[in-house]
């Protein structure tokens, strides 16, 4: 229940749909109680068992509405029959019977219509809110998180919540009224018999909540199994040449398939506790009606204590509960499949953003003087990357940082963009901490483009303007002849509308990195980070990419984290780093005259070549 009320959000702006949704239901329960009370005139007068009444009755205050409804009913049958003849009495109960079940149906359909509009509007409104807050989440959550879980939890589980859980919408009204309308015209009819059913009744809810112990536990399996082979698919999907490459179709085919296999059993062990829910209840329920006509029958035939046309109806009404409490049943196995969803949807929606604005965040829309990292300690675990690191930037200048893989060199672009906090020590843009700076106003200033080149399965045009999203294609093309891309872009069959595939897999990698650089180009940032630009690309490409990225470091602020040196040999200042700690820095000829570790390390590089 703590669940649904963190639900009920999400529920507040579709609250009309809700009112009107209980208001038809309500008139549903009324109708559906009618129609079988309806039923004892009809039959009355079909046997000839009206009472003659030529009287007409006088209301007498609430306590006697009962006995003042029989004697009005039986005054109307008599005088009619008198007046028009027993066929046409006849047809005017039938007419009354067809028009309360017509108004039943109506209400039902109605309330389902207006019901609709508030499951897909939560639908919608969760999927929204889930999407928003994977977007917000730190890079760090999905480090440790698959990702085709997540993309489980904003597919199937969303929709098990809106197809399960809000079914309590349902359950807390339209059920539960039907049951006590008849509950309650069952005890005007014979009070005696009411009680006598309803000593069963406890007996067969217990019987049937055995049922639905295990379901939410199993439920939760269920959906962890489906986010396991979603991870599957999309990392198989991610890495097929790898996979294909080494001959491993059948590794990963084979743990696909253990995981359907189990999603298989749990899905069928469920399916089949939810399947026995109906006939369990019914079964129950027909044990009631059972032990009702051997009682009621006794009542009518032996004690003479009830008439047969209010104990026909009687027992329409007794089987009328059957449906809902059928329904309770079935929905509260589903509360718990939804209950599982939910935990699993709000576990996300509840996770705490660590990177996010602080009370008093500033907006800073220009770069003046220079970045400074003063004693940044930093690690991702418990393994400390950073140890006690400094480094001053000028406006201006392009700072390179090489060292071995592992040496802490990416981790500063990951903490300069704050994808990480740093846990000591402060980074500063023009003195002020950029913990202090709005997200937004931070990474406005930056431009970063990876080793890796992020692309999506759109256009050229749409991949670049991410860097500014309402440029004309006139400066999407400038950008791309800084970048040096147009060369290839305008060979297009479309141009920069041409499309490019998923992850841009139609290009070479050396085109899709000039269009990363053509990207941050288009952004046009004073300070611009590129995390190894240039190391998964062939010398060719690398030599254009080169071109493109002194082109567009031109009067620029630019962290260059360089894997190639021979990329980085103009840079204004180049910092060498081992294990997370400066080892030496200066100029590339400063550095070659130093004969220390930058010496070696191009030694090495030119000797490899």
């Amino acid at each position: 229940m703590t669940n649904f009320k963190k639900i009920i959000p999400y529920i507040l702006p579709y609250k009309k749909y809700a009112y009107l949704n209980i208001f038809f239901n309500i008139l549903y329960a009324l109708f559906s109680t009618l129609s079988f009370v309806a039923l004892i005139p009809m039959i009355q007068v079909l046997f000839d068992q009206t009472k003659r009444n030529t009287v007409l009755p006088v209301f007498q205050g609430i306590g006697t509405v009962k006995q003042f409804l029989e004697d009005y009913l039986s005054y109307f049958i008599t005088t009619t029959t008198d007046t028009n003849g027993v066929g046409y009495t006849l047809s005017i109960m039938v007419a009354v019977i067809i028009s309360i079940f017509l108004l039943k149906n109506l209400s039902d359909y109605f309330a389902l219509f207006f019901i609709t509009f508030l499951r897909n509007g939560v639908l919608k409104d969760m999927r929204n809110a889930m999407y928003t807050k994977t977007m917000e989440l730190p890079i760090s959550y999905y480090s440790e998180k698959r990702k085709g879980d997540t993309i489980s939890r904003i597919s199937n589980d969303v929709n098990e919540v809106q197809s399960s859980f809000l079914s309590l919408l349902e359950l807390i009204v339209k059920e539960p009224l039907t049951i006590v309308f008849t509950i309650v015209t069952m005890f005007s009819i014979s009070a005696k018999l009411t009680i006598f059913v309803f000593i069963f009744i406890p007996v067969s809810g217990y019987i049937i909540s055995l049922i639905g112990k295990q379901l939410k536990k199993q439920s939760t399996k269920a959906q962890q199994e489906q986010g396991t082979f979603l991870s599957t698919i999309e990392e198989t999907l991610g890495g097929l040449k790898v996979v294909k490459g080494y001959n491993r179709e059948t590794y990963f085919t084979q743990k696909f398939q253990a995981s359907t296999q189990r999603f298989f059993q749990l899905s069928n062990s469920i399916g089949n506790r939810q399947n026995l829910a109906s006939p369990v209840s019914e079964f129950m329920g027909i044990m009631v009606i059972a032990i009702l006509l051997w009682y009621g029958g006794h009542m009518v035939l032996i004690e003479k204590t009830l008439n047969g046309a209010a104990f026909i109806a009687y027992m329409g009404l007794a089987y009328n509960i059957l449906t809902p409490a059928k329904s309770i049943s079935k929905a509260s196995y589903n509360i718990k499949k939804g209950t599982a969803a939910a935990e699993r949807i709000l576990e996300i929606l509840d996770q705490d953003n660590p990177i996010k604005d602080g009370p008093n965040a500033q907006e800073k829309n220009s770069f003046d003087q220079q970045i400074e990292l003063k004693d940044v300690s930093f690690c991702y675990d418990t393994e400390p990357v950073l140890k006690q690191f400094s480094l001053f930037i000028p406006k201006g200048k392009t700072v390179a940082l090489v060292g071995q893989s592992g040496s802490g060199k990416s981790t500063i672009a990951n903490l300069l963009t704050r994808f990480y906090d740093i846990n000591q020590g402060s980074i500063t843009i023009d003195g002020i901490a950029i913990k202090d700076l709005k997200l937004q106003s931070l990474r406005g200033m930056l431009g970063l483009v990876t080793q890796d080149s992020i692309l999506f399965n759109d256009t050229i045009k749409e991949n670049i303007s991410l860097g500014k999203l309402d440029a004309t294609d006139e400066e999407i093309i400038e950008a791309l002849k800084i970048a040096n891309a147009y060369e290839f872009v305008k060979d297009l069959p479309l141009g920069i509308y041409t499309n490019i595939g998923d992850s841009g897999n139609k290009l070479s990698g050396g085109q899709k990195q000039r269009l990363s650089i053509a990207r941050a180009v288009l952004k046009n940032p004073p300070i611009m980070i590129l995390d190894e630009a240039t190391s998964a690309l062939d010398t060719e490409s690398e030599k254009l990419v080169q071109v493109a990225l002194e082109n567009m470091m031109q009067n620029r602020t630019s962290v260059v984290i360089a894997h190639r040196l021979s990329t980085i040999q103009k840079a204004d200042l180049i910092v060498v780093m081992h294990k997370g700690e400066i080892v030496e820095q200066g100029t590339h000829d400063q550095l070659m005259q130093a004969n220390g570790t930058y010496y070696k390390l191009v030694n090495m590089q030119s000797f490899e070549s």
